[in-house]
């Protein structure tokens, strides 16, 4: 058997077992009874009713997860554990699961020097470097992800934040109280905030706190506009200050905070510009403007 051929069934086998990972975070892999949708009664039953690739791959999954667990740093499983709680967990994913795509990347390795060598019959320093690249990007693609997930996700809720608190004073100067309120905002404005808000009134329903329930939710989203909130209705909270007067504040200050946020990213806007004029745009007007030119200088020292 070829070598590229052994790489393609490699690169097959790895990403079987990389798309059966997603799809469980995901939950599009459910386990249905085989019997026309009824409830499995037994175990037996749900691992039958389960696709034909997920009991194949089970056991596969399942040794990677482990492995995982064992290879993976010390302190390195909170941190993703705290990546994947400020994006929100993306797909359902867990710790695990991230980690066990982690070593897949780690081990396609073995399936990047085939195809760059003997499928693309690169050579040097240029084959050594597509190896690399590729290698890195398998690696670090599940941290590239969660990472700019928690980014996006931070910047929805700060960007939300302004007009929740618009919606809250309008309903606490009507005369509904806090937690009313939240409730009446959170279901006419969807998004992270919203959802971290009804998370918050289900931790003071079952016995926490407001001023515990708004640490929490403050730590689950981590921004600076966030914190700033929690802050001064805790300090509401502990002097007595009237609520509707504190969210008409906050909902000032937030909309400027969000318009100079805007105005900071417009700003950097011309520096992010800088990279694609340079080296995507400049040489073609320079290939249209001088090509000409140095065509029929070419061609007049040809003649001399």
């Amino acid at each position: 058997m070829s070598p590229l051929l052994l790489a393609v069934l490699a690169a097959g086998a790895v990403g079987a077992v990389a798309l059966t990972l997603i799809a469980a975070g995901s939950g599009r892999i459910r386990v249905m009874d085989r019997w026309h949708d009824a409830p499995a009664t037994s175990t037996r039953d749900r691992e039958l009713g389960a696709p034909a690739s997920t009991r194949l791959l089970a056991p596969v999954v399942g040794g990677l997860t482990r492995l995982a667990r064992r290879a993976s740093p010390g302190g390195y499983r909170e941190r993703l554990a705290r990546t994947l709680v400020l994006g929100g967990n993306p797909g359902g994913a867990s710790v695990d699961q991230v980690l066990a795509l982690k070593l897949l990347g780690l081990a396609s390795g073995i399936v990047w020097v085939p195809l760059v060598v003997v499928g693309l019959r690169w050579t040097g320093g240029l084959a050594l470097f597509a190896v690399a690249v590729c290698w890195g990007v398998a690696i670090a693609a599940p941290d590239v992800v969660l990472g700019r997930a928690a980014d996006a996700r931070r910047h929805a809720i700060a960007v939300q934040l302004p007009d929740v608190l618009d919606l809250l004073v309008i309903s606490v100067e009507a005369g509904l109280g806090f937690e009313q309120a939240l409730e009446r905002t959170t279901a006419a404005v969807p998004g992270p905030l919203s959802d971290e808000f009804r998370r918050m009134l289900g931790e003071t329903r079952i016995g926490s706190s407001r001023a515990e329930a708004l640490r929490a939710m403050e730590g689950r989203c981590d921004v600076a506009e966030v914190r700033t909130f929690v802050l001064a209705m805790l300090q509401a909270d502990t002097f007595g200050v009237s609520v509707a007067r504190l969210l008409r504040s906050q909902a000032d200050e937030m909309r400027v905070r969000r318009r100079l946020r805007a105005q900071a990213q417009a700003q950097r806007a011309p520096v992010k510009m800088l990279f694609p004029l340079v080296f995507c745009i400049f040489p073609s007007i320079f290939v249209v403007i001088l090509g000409p030119a140095l065509i029929q200088l070419s061609g007049a020292f040809g003649q001399a």
